[in-house]
């Protein structure tokens, strides 16, 4: 199966179990984000440690799902402080080696599953909330790989991903943009409102595309596992997702702590 072929299949495979799970409820799609993030820490430590297991690994993968468990119960805030905790105990066992990436490891695989299951456990708009985040992720690395490929021309950052243009840029934030006009309308939220802040998370996805490319970089890797045909590691699927759902959070929260889906879709 060709490369493209294969990265067409697998993605549909994987977006249909996440939409269905997290139609279901809060728990199905928590346990798809416990199993999604332990693997993610899995492949941080081959990433940044060389190792397929460690001490580091054991701790860091407890604190996550600690994290998880919490969160998927109502006490994402206990959530938190778990993934804060870990991160430093995790830096003390790494002291003196690669103690900071170590570190960072913990909160780029646990606060944005934190962050999800807080969003979603909010009824009766969690559903749709996280739904907007996927569809500006998935509108924006499928139209920024389709523009790259089909038209190419300038580099966006050869030096760290050479495959990335600026039309895909372009083109990726325009159809997340377009993604979220076309939500507001369906769900009753403000359009142009909605277009604008699906725009600005394009930005973030692809920035977040393009640290986790640096990371793999600086290693000279090129995947961080092949547990995904035409897509490595979910490190590599999830390298957007993970800073749209810090940013997206960290928005609702400021916005309105007590009703976050509600304040991300502009439904209050």
């Amino acid at each position: 199966m060709g490369e493209l072929a294969k990265r067409i299949v697998f993605g549909v495979l994987l977006a249909a179990v996440a939409l269905g799970l997290l139609w279901v409820g809060p728990v199905p799609f928590a346990l798809l984000i416990l199993l999604v993030s332990l693997v993610m820490v899995w492949e941080w430590g081959r990433v940044v440690r060389g190792t397929d297991q460690d001490i580091t690994m054991f701790v860091h993968g407890v604190a996550v799902t600690a994290a998880i468990a919490l969160a998927s119960v109502g006490y994402a805030a206990l959530g938190a402080f778990a993934i804060l905790i870990g991160g430093i105990i995790v830096g003390l066992l790494q002291f003196g080696g690669r103690s900071a990436l170590s570190t960072i490891g913990v909160f780029y695989t646990g606060l944005p599953a934190v962050a999800l299951l807080w969003l979603r456990s909010q009824e009766p708009n969690g559903l749709y909330a996280v739904l907007f985040l996927f569809l500006v992720v998935w509108s924006t690395d499928t139209l920024a790989y389709l523009a790259g490929r089909l038209i190419g021309g300038p580099k966006l950052a050869p030096s760290i991903s050479p495959k990335k243009t600026w039309a895909g840029f372009i083109f990726g934030v325009t159809a997340a943009t377009i993604a979220g006009w076309l939500f507001g309308q369906w769900i009753g939220a403000p359009p142009a409102t909605l277009a604008l802040l699906a725009g600005v998370l394009a930005v973030i996805s692809q920035l977040g595309d393009l640290a986790e490319s640096a990371l793999k970089r600086s290693f000279d890797i090129k995947d961080s596992s092949q547990l995904i045909p035409g897509h490595g590691g979910f490190l590599d699927r999830l390298d957007s997702l993970v800073p749209v759902a810090m940013a997206a959070t960290l928005f609702a929260f400021f916005m309105n702590a007590e009703m976050p889906a509600e304040a991300l879709l502009f439904l209050q």
